[in-house]
Formats: C-alpha cells, structure tokens, sequence
C-alpha cells in the first residue's frame, strides 16, 4: 500500500488549526501527529513518499455542493463536460462535486438519474455524487424518491422559477416535502416568484427593455425574499427540513434567519458571484453584461454586506458555485435583444477556493470558517462527511497543500474551465492550491496536471447531518 506523508504544513480543518504532519496510507488519511513528536519523526524515516508543505496550509479538498456539467438550458447546454469541468475543479484545490440529475417532465426520476450517471461515469477527474431535479411530482415521482434515498441519492431540488421547464406549485412542494420529512431526503429550493417573474419579463420586452441589466431588474429581490418565506413556511407545515440555493438578497437572508431563530432546519447557500460581483457588472456596456447573467441574478453592491454577515453568523450556512459555463460567443449571444434568451448561469468551479481565501485575506472570514463553509458544511449537510471534508483517520485523502502568498490574476487565458470568458476576468487574490490529492492520488502539483478523467468515483451519500 502506497504511503504518503505531507510534512511541515498548518493543518487548518473547520475544526482546529495545527502544526501537524499528515499520514495518507493508500486512499485514505491513516493519522495526524503534531510536529516534532516521536510519531512524526518516524514516518520520516520510513518509506513513504514525502510532500514538504513548509510554508503552506493543508485542507481538506473542497466540496462543491452545486454545479451544472453538461446540463440542457435554452436550447443549448452548460459548456464543461464531466471531465472538463472535474479537471478545472482539481486546478482549484476543489475534490468532490455534487451535480444535479434532471427528471424531464414526464419521465421518470430514475430516468434523469441514469442519464446523468451515464454522462458522469469514467469521465471525473474527481469524486462525484448527485441530486435529483424533480420536474414533474406526482405519485410515480414521489414513489421513486423512497429508492433513491436508500441507494444515496438524498436530495431533491425543486423550483419555484421557470415555468413550463422546471416549475412546481406549491401543492407539487408541499407533497414533495413531506415525502421527504417521510424518507430523510432534504429538500433544496430555487426560490423566486416564476409566476410573477415572467410578468414583468413580458412588460420589460414589450416595453423595449431587452439589454441583459434588464434580467436583474425583472427578477426583484422582493420576489426572491417572498419564494424564500413561502417554502419555509410550506417546510414548516410539511415538517420537513429545507436548504435554499444561490441566495443572493439581503431580504431573502432575512427569511432565512427568522427562521434559524425559530430553531427551524432551514439552511441557506450563497455563491461567489453574489459575494464579488453586482449588478454593475450585467450593466457593462454592449452586450457584456450578458456574461453575468444568472438566476437568481447578482444584486446591487449593497447586498453583499448582508451576505457576509449572514456566512459570519450562520444564517448562510454553504458557498457553493452554481457552475454553469456558457460560452459569451455562441452561447450567450442566443440573447442578443432579449434578455430572457440568455442561457442562465456562469462559471466559477475553479475559483471558489481561491476566492473565499481572498475573504480570510480581507478579513471577512476566520481561515477556519473559510474551510466550514467551503469543505466540511457542504460534506454533512450531504451526507459526504466523514469521507469528504474534513482530515482525520478514516476520511478520503483529499488533501489540497494551499499557498496562502502566491499572488495570482485570475483570467480566461490561464483558467482550466471549458468556457471563452471569466466572470472575475482581471481580478487579483493572494492564495492557490499547489499541490491537489484526490484519495491519495497527486492530481495537480506546481502548475502540472497529473489527474485523469476515470480516476472519480461516485460516492452514494448518506441524510444531511444538521438535521435535529
């Protein structure tokens, strides 16, 4: 069996911070021994492969708890495959994805799973695991939702948004919760008011209004706030617990800590682009703003201290992604006056890390919390923990050697993802992963990638950790 020691680092989990060393005994981390002490000295003196992280942090692998690889949208598809999009998280000290298997209406939730282990399958460079979209509830649906949760599958995602695509009313929720609080499942929620949405989507077109600043101005933080109090209170009467995706208003943070205050397992995420980006961007002139157009879609600047101190406190519990890359040219441009034809989403999978350690930088986030947020939450509220996010005996070796100094401009030109354009093109941040270990395996070291599609594994996962 293969052994590897990672010597002379600080050992930062959610946890603790320690000058420790780190024994990785095949595919999984065998010990910690504090610097200097006897058990240390001896594993330098035996065979093992050494990693000298003088200097440097070891973290756990990240976990990206929300991405959208090769997934269908407006007539095209999200820019990076599985192993596009796998190998561009291993760049960015990122070791396990959870990506979303879509039930198409009509068909079965077994049927989207399939699908998207088929697409996934010897194509990952790192772990993988999935949830399930359900797009039509009904009976044969919430039937399945029973099965997969024995087979790890524990999470179901449903919209409030997108009507005639992903749309469910709050009958179709409400069942769908209580399947869950039946079976253990932790229903996620896309929380903006669709029906009300497209209103003013078709007052804003017939009005002229068609540039992609539009986008944002249609989908109103009110919107979001008001979808985000109604599944918790749906969440409360089915008994259910709750995790709202990409929350991005201030006013939807306030829903949420309502009811954290209350005692109630409502969880909240947030994303990068919500954190660093604004509506100042989708105002870029020309057609720019077009690049940074998702939903729910980036607020004004103002909404960012909100989200801070929502991450600070906990009522924002998660910053995943959202990644879903599609291409400026050729992709984005499907939008050219009309905004609502602009594929939604962005790229981000391989800057999260980076970006959130630019926070501790910044003094926003505490190092430990940036490894809460970013690794350890997201592996127990997905039933990940204790393989994923953390380093102690028995877990994965997903192991990232962090260089918190380097200095680093991130841009298209040197970014691993599968898409024409960076979302944070320019921008400046002082940390990044040298050297990446995905279940022992050295994947990226100095600037070289060493991975290979097929090296991921699924992983089944078990019921969100949080729940009480």
């Amino acid at each position: 069996m293969a052994r590897t020691v990672i010597r002379g680092g600080l050992v930062v989990t959610a946890a603790e911070e320690v000058e420790a060393d780190v024994l990785i005994e095949g595919e999984r981390v065998a010990a910690l021994a504090l610097r200097g002490t006897e058990t240390a000295q001896t594993w330098a003196r035996g065979d093992a492969a050494v990693i000298d992280a003088t200097g440097h942090y070891v973290i756990p692998g990240g976990v990206d708890a929300h991405t959208h690889m090769e997934m269908p949208f407006g007539g095209t598809q999200s820019a990076d495959t599985f192993e596009t999009g796998t190998r561009a998280a291993a760049w960015g000290g990122t070791t396990t994805i959870v990506d979303f298997a879509i039930q198409s209406p009509g068909q079965s939730v077994r049927s989207g799973v399939d699908t998207w282990m088929a697409k996934a399958d010897g194509r990952c460079a790192v772990d993988y695991a999935f949830h399930a979209i359900l797009s039509d509830v009904n009976e044969s649906s919430l039937k399945e939702m029973d099965v997969l949760v024995d087979e790890g599958v524990t999470s179901f995602k449903l919209f409030m948004a997108y009507p005639g695509v992903f749309y469910s009313d709050d009958g179709q929720i409400l069942r769908a919760m209580q399947r869950g609080a039946a079976n253990g499942a932790l229903t996620m929620m896309h929380a903006e008011n669709g029906i009300a949405i497209d209103v003013l989507v078709e007052q804003a077109l017939a009005e002229g209004r068609t540039d992609p600043r539009h986008h944002g101005e249609v989908r109103k933080a009110l919107l979001e706030s008001e979808a985000t109090h109604r599944a918790i209170q749906l969440a409360r009467v089915a008994g259910a617990p709750l995790y709202v995706v990409h929350v991005s208003a201030g006013e939807a943070v306030e829903e949420l800590a309502r009811a954290r205050d209350k005692g109630l397992n409502v969880f909240g995420e947030t994303c990068p682009q919500y954190l660093f980006l604004s509506t100042d961007n989708l105002a870029e002139p020309g057609f720019e703003g077009a690049k940074y157009v998702c939903s729910t879609p980036l607020r004004p600047k103002e909404h960012q201290e909100f989200l801070w101190r929502a991450l600070r406190t906990n009522d924002l519990s998660v910053v995943s992604t959202d990644h879903c890359p599609f291409c400026f040219t050729g992709q984005k441009d499907l939008g050219v006056g009309d905004f609502s034809k602009i594929p939604n989403g962005m790229p981000g999978v391989e800057n999260r890390m980076d970006l959130l350690h630019q926070a501790v930088v910044d003094g926003r986030i505490s190092r430990r919390r940036w490894i809460e947020i970013a690794c350890a939450t997201p592996a127990r509220m997905f039933g990940l923990h204790p393989r994923k996010g953390t380093l102690a005996p028995g877990a994965d070796a997903d192991v990232v050697v962090y260089d918190p100094n380097a200095e680093q401009v991130i841009s298209a030109e040197t970014h691993h993802m599968n898409v024409d354009y960076s979302a944070y093109e320019g921008k400046r941040v002082t940390g990044r992963a040298r050297t990446v270990l995905s279940r022992g395996r050295v994947v990226v070291d100095d600037g070289t990638y060493l991975g290979e599609a097929g090296h991921g594994r699924y992983v089944p996962r078990s019921t969100c950790q949080y729940l009480v």
